[in-house]
C-alpha cells in the first residue's frame, strides 16, 4: 500500500477533531513570527529604529529561505514521517520567536525570521502527509481547509490577542508568550501522533521542477503569494501612517483579515470538488482584486480598509488552501510532501518578492500605487489560475 494512501488504523490523536486540531496549530506557529512582524510593526520600527523597508525585508528573508528550503523539505517528509517534521516544525519556531523577542537591532531580527524559513517550509509537506495517511478521501478537503486555516488563526492571534499582550506587557513580552506557546504545541504533538516509521535511508531522486498541473499551481502561488505579503507586512502600518488609526487599531486591521480568512479557507475548500475545485482559484483572485481596490478606496474613505480585511481573508488568503487541496487530488503515489513543497515554495518565493517592492513605495507614502500594484498581481494570478482551468477542460473532454 502507498503510504499516502489512507491507514486501515485510526489515528493515534483520538478523533479527527484532534488530528484537525493539531494540525490548524501547526499551520498557525509556522507563520505567527511573520504576523507578528506585521501586526507589531508600528512598536518595532520605533523601538529598533528600523525603517518601512527593512520591516518588509523581514519578509523577503523569512519567504525567500521557505522557498529555497521547501523542495528538499518535501522530500525529507516523505522519508523521515508527518511526526517528526511536526515536532521539528514547532520546536523551531519556538527558537525563531524566542529570538525575535531578543533582538537588539535589524540583525538579530533577520536572522531570527531566516531561522523561521524552516517552519514555513515544513508546514504544508506535514501536515498533507498526516491528512493522507489518516484521513478517508471524503474528509480531506473538509480537514485541509480547517487546517490551512490556521494559518489566518494565527494572524488573528497576532493581530489581536498578542497585540493586546504587547499593550501590556511590551513587544518582547507578546512574542516570547508565543514562543512558549509553540515549545507546549510540540510537546502536544509528540504526545499524541503515532510514531513514524523508521526513517529510510535514501531517499529516492526526484525531480525540483513542478511539473503538469503542480507547476501551474505554483505559478498561481508566485503570483498570489506577491499580493497576500504585501498586504500582511504593511496592512497594520498603513492603518497608523494613512487612516489615523492607533497601532492597536490598526492590529485589529490583521485580526480582523485572519477571522475571515479561517472561515473562508473552510468553506472554499470544502466547495472544492473534483470537477468544480480547477475554476476556484480564478474566481478567488477576482475577489481578491476587489479587495485590493477598497484598499486604495480606504485613502478616500477610511472605513473601507475594514471591508477590504475582510474581502482579502475571504477570497485571497483562501486561495492557497484550495490550491493545497488540489495538489491532494492530483498527488503521484508517494509525492504528496514533494509535490505540496514545489506548490509552496511558489508561494513562498511570491511572500519573498512582494514586500520589498511594496516597502518602497510605502516608504515614499504612496500606499495608493501600491495597492494598485497588489491588484495587478492577484489579476495576473486569476489569469494564470484560468488558463490552467480552462486547459483542464480541454483535456478531460478529449476522447480517449
Amino acid at each position: 500500500m502507498s503510504e499516502d494512501r489512507v491507514t486501515e488504523k485510526a489515528p493515534a490523536v483520538g478523533s479527527r477533531g484532534g488530528l484537525t486540531a493539531l494540525l490548524t496549530c501547526a499551520m498557525a506557529f509556522s507563520m505567527l513570527q511573520l504576523f507578528l512582524l506585521g501586526a507589531l510593526g508600528p512598536r518595532l520600527v520605533d523601538d529598533l529604529d528600523i525603517s518601512a523597508t527593512v520591516l518588509g525585508l523581514t519578509t523577503t528573508i523569512g519567504f525567500g529561505t521557505a522557498a529555497v528550503l521547501s523542495p528538499s523539505s518535501g522530500r525529507i517528509v516523505d522519508r523521515v514521517g508527518p511526526r517528526r517534521a511536526l515536532v521539528t516544525l514547532l520546536l523551531v519556531s519556538a527558537v525563531a520567536l524566542g529570538l525575535i523577542g531578543a533582538a537588539p537591532g535589524a540583525g538579530i531580527l533577520l536572522a531570527a525570521v531566516a531561522v523561521g524559513g524552516l517552519p514555513q517550509a515544513l508546514a504544508n509537506p506535514a501536515t498533507n502527509k498526516a491528512i493522507l495517511a489518516t484521513v478517508a478521501p471524503a474528509g480531506r478537503g473538509s480537514v485541509t481547509g480547517t487546517k490551512q486555516s490556521g494559518v489566518q488563526l494565527g494572524a488573528f492571534a497576532a493581530g489581536l490577542p498578542l497585540v493586546a499582550l504587547a499593550a501590556w506587557a511590551g513587544w518582547r513580552g507578546a512574542v516570547w508568550t508565543a514562543a512558549g506557546a509553540a515549545v507546549v504545541a510540540a510537546l502536544w504533538a509528540l504526545r499524541v501522533l503515532p510514531p513514524d516509521p523508521p526513517a529510510k535511508g535514501t531517499a529516492p531522486r526526484t525531480t525540483l521542477v513542478p511539473r503538469g498541473a503542480i507547476a501551474w499551481l505554483a505559478a498561481f502561488s508566485l503570483l498570489l503569494g506577491c499580493g497576500i505579503a504585501s498586504v500582511n507586512t504593511y496592512l497594520a502600518l498603513f492603518g497608523v501612517r494613512e487612516l489615523a488609526m492607533g497601532p492597536t487599531a490598526a492590529g485589529a486591521l490583521v485580526a480582523v483579515l485572519g477571522v475571515a480568512g479561517i472561515a473562508g479557507r473552510v468553506g472554499w475548500s470544502k466547495a472544492a470538488t473534483p470537477g468544480r475545485a480547477e475554476w476556484l482559484p480564478s474566481r478567488l483572485a477576482a475577489g481578491a482584486v476587489l479587495a485590493a481596490l477598497l484598499l486604495a478606496g480606504a485613502l478616500l474613505v477610511h472605513q473601507l480598509a475594514w471591508v477590504a480585511a475582510v474581502a482579502v481573508g475571504v477570497f485571497a488568503v483562501s486561495g492557497n488552501a484550495v490550491s493545497m487541496v488540489l495538489v491532494m487530488q492530483r498527488a503521484a503515489p508517494g509525492r504528496a510532501g514533494q509535490d505540496s513543497a514545489l506548490v509552496s515554495a511558489g508561494f513562498f518565493a511570491g511572500f519573498a518578492m512582494g514586500p520589498p517592492i511594496f516597502g518602497l513605495l510605502a516608504e515614499a507614502g504612496r500606499y495608493g500605487p501600491g495597492w494598485l500594484l497588489v491588484a495587478a498581481e492577484f489579476a495576473a494570478a486569476g489569469i494564470v489560475a484560468y488558463a490552467w482551468a480552462r486547459r483542464e477542460r480541454r483535456k478531460s473532454t478529449v476522447p480517449a
